[in-house]
């Protein structure tokens, strides 16, 4: 079969594209451009790239066109598919078609932590044997790609985004997912573009949670009561789990989580199933979101395959963790400098805890840009300057998203005087080069940088190890 791509570079795209490739299709995609590291990644997995859209670039006619949620009605190559009658597919219709039938899908969802959980629930399926299939939605450390076909019949791990499909299909992607088990990590509102208030954005994973097939299960945190709510409309047996701390309600977590303080690089845990400990687990990954979502992974790997827990456990203590979630760039002139995608304030704050307790000497400088639709919004004004209370200073980069009118935009610049009022210190510099000159001045030998954006932040994190290294 011949399928063609549009907006092939996207980081679920460019993965479909792949696994399209390892199923032993052709595959074509187009795109404005092909920069690294999708576009040399797709020329190795022997995808056919197109730079440009065309309605030329659907001759022949391919077997199934794949439209990116990038494109809008009017795309020159998705309307051309359309009105001449090609098949075509949104890329979760298409992943749901051509692989998710004949396996069995564990969707992790949620707010915060699904790329992080589901790239650390398919390493540990793959570390006992199980073999499974995977389409996630960041880099791993641990294996080759970010896809994977495993087994007909055997499980398919997939992180369940809750943004829409397509222009045509505006429904959340992991609807379509034929989950038959899944992880509900948090909730909070978020993707403020297509999901106007908390109300909307709930029902998104209402709807889902509804959906999943009554011998499944979903394991789902206590520690939240929107959470447990959501949980509770599910028709399957519903497993929580909780941090020792956590405010759980009237529910029992059966998978409970007590943090230790952190020992060198490794975060330790003690694991309590059913009541009874196991043992004390340690953690690569820092702060207590990800012992969380460490937890969260390990009990669904249980519940839902069986997996053993002692080689779960042990198994956990190597994960190499995911590109761009606290991951350390390089070290220059005595300073790190950490790689992070966090926007939303709980992200942020979590972030920053964490890398506060494996890095308690020296300075935490928190870097911060607002680039998503709800980070360049000021939808959490008040909850940002909260958020980087770990810090010891805090870089306002300028919003993202500039074309976002005054009155809605984030002010970066109040939010500045806001942690400043609370005992803070923080910048709001004007630009990217003012930004990256003030950190090189700032930044001393011992201290931490994490640079927090979901998008590229202007390769800052390479430009300010090459300004350190040379000063």
């Amino acid at each position: 079969m011949h399928v063609h791509l549009i907006g092939v570079c996207g980081t679920g795209m460019g993965a479909l594209a792949g696994l399209l490739r390892a199923a032993g299709h052709r595959v074509t995609g187009s795109d404005r451009a092909f920069y690294p590291p999708m576009g040399p990644a797709l020329a190795r997995w022997g995808v056919e790239t197109i730079e440009g859209y065309d309605p030329g670039n659907l001759e022949p006619p391919p077997d199934l066109v794949v439209v990116g949620n990038v494109c809008r009605p009017d795309h020159p190559e998705a309307r051309a598919a359309i009105d001449r009658g090609i098949p075509y597919a949104s890329f979760p219709g298409a992943l749901a078609a051509q692989f998710l039938e004949a396996r069995r899908p564990l969707v992790v969802a949620g707010t915060h932590g699904k790329t992080t959980t589901s790239t650390l629930l398919a390493y540990l399926l793959d570390r006992v044997g199980l073999d499974p299939g995977m389409l996630l939605g960041g880099v791993p450390v641990d294996f080759d790609t970010s896809f994977a076909l495993g087994h007909e019949g055997g499980p398919f791990v997939v992180e369940g985004d809750e943004y829409d499909s397509a222009f045509f299909e505006k429904t959340p992607k992991l609807w379509q997912y034929r989950a038959e088990a899944a992880i509900l990590t948090s909730l909070e509102h978020d993707h403020i573009d297509i999901y106007p208030d908390a109300s909307s954005y709930r029902a998104a994973f209402e709807t889902f949670v509804e959906g999943l097939p009554e011998d499944g299960v979903l394991v789902a945190w206590a520690g939240r009561a929107e959470v447990r709510e959501v949980a509770a409309r599910a028709r399957c047996r519903v497993v929580f789990y909780a941090l020792s701390t956590d405010d759980v309600g009237d529910v029992s977590p059966t998978w409970v989580a007590a943090p230790i303080a952190p020992h060198g690089e490794l975060t330790p845990f003690e694991l309590f199933v059913g009541g009874s400990a196991t043992r004390t687990v340690m953690s690569p990954l820092s702060g207590h979101h990800n012992v969380l979502n460490a937890t969260a992974a390990i009990a669904l790997a249980a519940e839902a395959c069986g997996a053993p827990l002692d080689r779960l456990l042990e198994a956990l203590r190597s994960f190499g963790g995911v590109r761009r979630r606290q991951e350390l760039r390089g070290v220059a002139d005595g300073v790190r400098v950490y790689d992070d995608f966090a926007h939303h304030p709980t992200a942020v704050r979590v972030t920053l805890d964490g890398l506060r307790a494996r890095h308690p000497e020296g300075r935490l400088i928190a870097v911060f840009e607002p680039r998503s639709a709800t980070a360049s919004r000021n939808l959490h004004q008040a909850e940002y300057p909260p958020a980087f209370g770990a810090a010891d200073l805090t870089v306002l980069a300028p919003v993202g998203r500039p074309e976002i009118a005054s009155d809605e935009r984030l002010d970066v610049v109040a939010v500045a005087a806001a942690i400043e009022a609370a005992g803070g210190r923080a910048l709001a510099p004007e630009s990217h080069d003012a930004m990256l000159a003030q950190l090189a001045d700032e930044a001393r030998p011992g201290d931490t940088v994490v640079m927090m954006s979901n998008g590229a932040f202007g390769d800052a994190h390479a430009r300010l190890l090459a300004r350190l290294a040379t000063r």
